[in-house]
């Protein structure tokens, strides 16, 4: 082999290890009172010391192989990422009618909500990888409605950003104590989220002197980011890899801004 095309050989090969994460992902067990709750931290193990911090929030059916993912794709990132467990350990629905009963329980009790993501939040002050001055919080679906709220509760969060998200709330934000700038993902066919709901949450935003951006989708149905929800619009739910792949991208903008930090991954 000719020493200019072993030299462009073994750049390739450095470049290519270079660009690759070393993504470590392990189950951790914490507690909130009594419950048991079991989540997900994923890091890139190639990077040293401490690193801005990404909470990821889990669909109504509980915390599952599609929280992690996106962990990991935070981690990919550079991010320090941790899926909480907002039900408890080894509560996970398999039918709708079952992610419907464990998320109801929050759905209805609001602090109840606040506090779980609390404990998520004590928890990982105790990860020496975590940079607890740069943390934001990301949701999806029920997931979305709590970080909405742990904005809402003025969490020390630099950011959250809800995808499909419940917009409505029982405990509206009080003026200036939101912290978190505030960027929803929203799809316009959304039937949970119907245009009465969208506005009275521009409005309480607005009220509460929060720096929001609001992305609305056209032509886009609920789980528009989960490739599980199929393409059933009757049902309200459809996958849009357009809407996935584009918010995903403004979330990567989003937190490199709240959070100073790089990003560069795609869905």
């Amino acid at each position: 082999m000719k020493k200019g095309i072993l030299f462009l050989f073994l750049f390739g090969v450095l470049a290519q290890g270079i660009a690759e994460a070393d993504v470590v992902g392990r189950t951790v067990e914490y507690r909130y009172g009594d419950a048991v709750l079991e989540g997900y931290i994923a890091y890139d193990d190639a990077i040293q010391g401490k690193r801005p911090a990404v909470m990821v929030v889990h669909e109504w059916k509980g915390l599952n192989e599609y929280a992690r993912h996106r962990a990991d794709m935070l981690a990919e990132m550079g991010y320090l990422a941790f899926a909480i467990d907002m039900y408890g350990k080894g509560q996970r629905a398999e039918t709708h009618e079952e992610a419907a009963k464990l998320s109801g329980v929050f759905r209805s009790d609001r602090n109840l909500m606040r506090v779980r993501a609390r404990a998520a939040m004590d928890f990982l002050k105790q990860e020496d990888r975590a940079d607890m001055s740069r943390v934001a919080a990301i949701g999806y679906c029920f997931g979305g409605s709590t970080v909405l709220e742990m904005a809402r509760a003025g969490f020390d969060l630099k950011g959250v950003a809800s995808f499909h998200g419940g917009l409505s709330t029982s405990t509206p934000a009080e003026k200036g104590k939101i912290k978190a700038k505030v960027i929803a993902f929203h799809g316009d066919s959304d039937p949970s989220n119907p245009p009465e709901a969208v506005e009275a949450f521009k409005k309480e935003m607005a009220d509460a002197d929060a720096d929001l951006q609001f992305v609305s989708f056209s032509n886009t149905f609920h789980s528009f980011t989960v490739p599980s929800a199929g393409s059933n619009p009757a049902s309200g739910l459809a996958y849009n890899p357009d809407a996935d792949r584009r918010s995903w991208a403004m979330l990567r903008l989003f937190l490199e801004e709240v959070l100073a930090a790089p990003a560069a991954a795609t869905p």
